[in-house]
């Protein structure tokens, strides 16, 4: 029996999705667990992986269109499998040729593995073949079509020749590049293009400029900064990595000891993690840490749950994975959902401070900056140390800056004693 695919709701507040690209087309076979689609949200582009196998028997949304969650986007059924495709395009809304018409599914040249709606079609299952499949991100393919360049001539850099942003701005200023000039004559005239390029906003950047804006001018921000002694955290850290040799979600990172402080410390101010409603504030049950990924549309904030239940190398191994898959295009809804707290690290970029813009519905965010070797004083001597400067952006209406302040010094004494950490 025909499967009907909807557009999912990939998402606590999702009502819409743009049908991105179909990563398999109509006629085409499809396993479960792959990627049908691609399909962009407020947050992030997401691929859609089919829940059955069988062959793409009709697609009912065009790329680039926005769909309702729960609309017909789809229908799967098995190789011979004849469907009345016309009867549900029209449950779909678009137009039908004669009513009642039904479709036979063509014998796929290219079988699928497994067994649509539970039926054999008792056929040797050989893998699709590879050789024409282009790895893309949903990014790098948005810009290949809007800018007119054949992805396919473009050189990739990303992981098995994925091609990136990167990429295609690199192929983008290769083509608008001049010619070599002759490297002796005095100050040559060269032509450099400098047109300006235009680049629609993504779904994700539209939303970034929404509630940041929201946040910023409705928001009543205040801040408190201090200064961490870092030093234990260092030497910790330094010794646990050596104990854990090499695991499979790599070293931890001085943002995980961050992340765990900072979820202990809520536990006993929780105004900071709470969120402004109106009448009245939620505080929330659960610490929930967002974490701010930078991706190529913008930044995404992946979600230790109860973060503060977790060890260290719990909380460092869900935020690596969450933000690979960020990265990747592959985000699942759940990664980016349910933040109660946000926590900014800008440390590996060099940057000694900065305050960050509350993402709401959070009351609060932390922003961290690096740490790094600085003169101090220390017993009434010039010494050196490591220093690192946390900021957090709080909400007015929920919590003081006396209250934040408190925050601050309970997290700076989480850090420079990490054992605490370990209780």
């Amino acid at each position: 029996m025909a499967e009907l695919i909807t557009m999912p709701k990939l998402g606590f507040d999702m009502a819409e999705g743009k049908l991105v690209r179909w990563v398999k087309k109509q006629g085409e076979p499809v396993n479960k667990g792959e990627v049908l689609a691609e399909v962009e949200t407020d947050k992030a582009t997401v691929e859609v992986e089919s829940f059955v196998s069988g062959v793409v028997a009709a697609t009912f949304a065009e790329e680039g269109s926005f769909q309702k969650v729960g609309a017909l986007i789809a229908v799967i059924a098995a190789p011979g499998e004849a469907v009345d495709v016309e009867s549900l395009r029209a449950q779909a809304g678009g137009k039908t040729k004669d009513e009642g018409q039904k479709t036979t599914i063509s014998q796929p040249s290219s079988v699928v593995s497994g067994q649509p709606s539970g039926k054999s079609n008792g056929q040797p299952t050989p893998a699709v073949s590879a050789s024409t499949f282009l790895r893309i991100s949903p990014i790098a393919r948005r810009m290949a079509d809007e800018l007119g360049i054949d992805p396919r001539q473009v050189k990739g850099s990303g992981p098995e020749g994925r091609v990136t942003k990167k990429d295609i701005e690199a192929h983008l200023a290769a083509k608008a590049a001049p010619a070599p000039v002759p490297s002796f004559p005095a100050f040559p005239s060269v032509s450099i293009a400098r047109e300006d390029i235009t680049i629609p906003l993504t779904k994700l950047r539209s939303a970034i400029a929404r509630r940041m804006t929201e946040s910023k001018t409705s928001v009543p921000h205040f801040y408190v900064t201090v200064e961490v002694d870092m030093e234990a955290v260092l030497d910790l850290r330094k010794q646990l990595n050596a104990m854990l040799g090499d695991p499979p979600g790599g070293k931890l990172s001085v943002n995980d000891f961050v992340v765990k402080a900072a979820a202990l410390v809520l536990r006993d101010y929780p105004n900071l993690n709470a969120s402004f409603n109106g009448d009245h504030t939620v505080r929330h049950g659960h610490i929930n840490i967002g974490n701010a990924v930078s991706v190529e549309a913008g930044l995404l904030t992946v979600v230790v749950k109860d973060a503060d239940a977790k060890s260290l190398a719990q909380i460092s191994a869900e935020v690596k994975a969450m933000a690979v898959r960020a990265r990747d295009g592959k985000v699942k809804p759940d990664d980016v959902d349910g933040s109660t707290f946000t926590i900014s690290n800008l440390g590996m970029y060099d940057v000694d401070s900065f305050v960050a813009i509350i993402n709401p519905p959070d009351a609060a965010i932390l922003a961290v900056g690096s740490a790094r070797q600085t003169p101090v004083v220390k017993d009434g001597a010039l010494t050196v140390g490591w220093r690192m400067k946390a900021t957090i952006s709080a909400d007015h209406r929920v919590t003081d800056g006396a209250e934040a302040a408190q925050f601050m010094q309970a997290l700076k004494k989480k850090l420079e004693e990490p054992l605490r950490l370990m209780l």
